[in-house]
């Protein structure tokens, strides 16, 4: 149960701190006051979203804290599992800074908001004017349905696996809609493959292949050098060979002389060998060098076939053609294994289409089971609460797929009159017999599933007299079980309370800020009496005030 509330810089409120019991509380104040101030910094705490707008000092960030006692609701697994510290009596905290960021913490560790909100729903449900209007929705109904029957778990896990479906389902139509896509892209892949794989291109090939096209080119001049070489080296009458070795013979006779000389003598072999051997080589290189038309035609088709498949991938060397196969298999496989995946999503498809059908049958069965109950109780909450001719029912339509809340599509049908057809709430309910019907469904869910808190804004609207009577009691019937509090603005419910606040506004200078106070026996019965006749206490209205309090 919701334990303290401290509230700061939020809205009108620029300090508030509030203690709260168990039981039945009820908070009253005049319209425009304050009250709803308080639930609004409440779903701070709650999960729900903010902005710089609640802040009543810009200069400063606003500051929600709730302390709620926790002991009886068994979440120490919940904690544990959000690696969150547990205490009987936890804090929640909400900081809105100027800027509009907010930072949330339970027990002093951060969270995010999404924790923040589920942990919230486990411990307080706000009864409000926007659920009123909701309840006509399909999903509102079905929710209350669900609450009553316990399956909240069940639908969650359903949900959960809903939502991976319809992402795996959306998943498969794009890959196949990709596949699609690169069908052609993968034949032309293969094909520009092929075309390369079939040059059988070799690393260094291109340089080889234009250096032996030069020589050839150029064979003609080449010999002629070679020749002219060859000559001056050997081959003619006064050819540098024939007269080193002179030189070679004169020096060899007086080598013995000097070991100058000999050295001299010996360099000049060594001269003459290799000139010997450059001669052998030139003369070898001649016979080897040869122009062949239908050589150089060869090595040109090869060089045209590299250059214009360079040219197509735009490259310069064969070591990035090599490396363009590469990618190119790579392009190839990752499309190959694209169609594995498709057909693996296909699997899981299927076999998450059986899985939710199934779930949603089974959730299907079990909120069937409860119409009946959920009728009854209702139709005799009705009566209670002043309306004996009501009549209820749930319509039930099988969805011809399953969708987010399952297979099942529900209407609550209503009339308050005798003999009236039953119709949808809108067409039929006015906003009192609205409100009275939401409180009746409340109260069952509320037995049903013992939240530690339950805030009603407003249940009372459009209902007085005996009708508001009968409204209290049932909300101190729920008082009994759980926390309740309920603003309001009448009398006979606020003298039902077992403790009352007061909200009001005060002017300072040129601000305007919203307080609460408890109020004690005569407060409470001057305040009461204020509700019965306005601002004027009569005896009458003091007199009626302490009878509503003793009754």
């Amino acid at each position: 149960m919701l334990s303290h509330l401290f509230i700061q810089n939020y809205a009108l409120i620029s300090h508030l701190e509030v203690d709260f019991d168990s039981g039945f509380t009820v908070i009253t104040g005049e319209t425009g006051a304050g009250k709803s101030i308080l639930l609004g910094a409440l779903n701070l705490i709650l999960g729900k979203r903010a902005d710089t707008s609640v802040l009543l000092d810009k200069s400063k960030k606003c500051i929600v804290e709730g302390v709620f006692n926790i002991s009886q609701y068994n979440l120490q697994e919940f904690f544990t599992g959000n690696d969150l510290d547990y205490d009987d009596n936890s804090i929640f905290r909400r900081e809105v800074n100027d800027n509009g960021k907010s930072r949330a913490f339970i027990n002093d560790t951060p969270v995010k908001l999404t924790l923040l909100k589920e942990l919230g729903e486990k411990l307080v449900d706000i009864h409000s004017q926007t659920q009123t209007l909701s309840f006509n929705n399909v999903a509102f109904q079905l929710a209350v349905i669900d609450n009553y029957a316990g399956l909240g778990e069940e639908v969650n896990k359903y949900r959960q696996k809903f939502n991976k479906y319809i992402r795996n389902k959306k998943n498969l139509e794009n890959l196949i809609e990709e596949e699609k896509r690169l069908k052609s892209d993968k034949d032309y892949f293969r094909f520009l493959h092929n075309e390369i794989n079939e040059a059988q291109l070799r690393v260094g090939e291109q340089e080889e292949l234009e250096k032996e096209l030069e020589i050839s080119d150029n064979a003609e001049e080449i010999k002629t050098k070679l020749f002219a070489a060859s000559q001056f080296l050997g081959n003619d009458e006064s050819n540098i060979l024939n007269q080193l070795s002179d030189i070679r013979g004169k020096l060899n006779q007086i080598s013995k002389f000097s070991d100058s000389i000999n050295d001299v003598s010996q360099r000049i072999e060594s001269t003459f060998i290799e000139l010997s051997d450059i001669l052998a080589e030139i003369e070898q290189l001649s016979e080897s060098i040869s122009h062949n038309p239908e050589r150089s035609q060869e090595i040109r088709e090869r060089l045209d076939l590299i250059y214009n498949l360079q040219n197509k991938h735009r490259v310069n060397t064969i070591e990035e053609m090599l490396s363009i196969v590469d990618k190119l298999v790579s392009k190839l496989n990752n499309i190959d294994s694209l169609q594995d995946k498709i057909k693996s999503l296909e699997t899981e498809v299927k076999k998450s289409e059986k899985a939710i059908s199934k779930l949603s049958l089974d959730i299907s069965k079990k909120r069937r089971q409860v119409f009946a109950e959920i009728i009854n109780q209702i139709i005799v909450n009705l009566v209670h609460l002043g309306m004996p001719y009501s009549r209820f029912q749930i319509k039930h339509t099988f969805l011809e797929q399953p969708c987010r809340d399952g297979i099942d599509s529900v209407k609550f049908l209503f009339n308050a009159n005798r003999g009236g057809e039953l119709q949808e709430l809108s067409k039929v309910a006015s906003g009192g017999e609205t409100s009275r019907l939401l409180l009746a469904v409340k109260s069952i869910i509320s037995q049903k599933n013992l939240l530690p808190t339950v805030i009603f804004d407003e249940i009372d609207k459009g209902v007085s007299g005996e009708i508001a009577d009968k409204v209290g009691n049932i909300l101190v019937k729920l008082g009994s079980m759980m926390q309740v509090i309920a603003i309001t603005h009448l009398p006979q419910i606020a003298g039902k309370g077992d403790a009352h606040y007061f909200v009001y506004k005060k002017t300072e200078k040129e601000t305007t800020k919203t307080i609460i106070k408890i109020l004690n026996h005569r407060d409470r019965v001057n305040e009461i009496a204020k509700m019965l006749s306005g601002q004027i206490v009569t005896s009458a209205s003091v007199e009626t005030a302490r009878h509503l309090l003793k009754s």
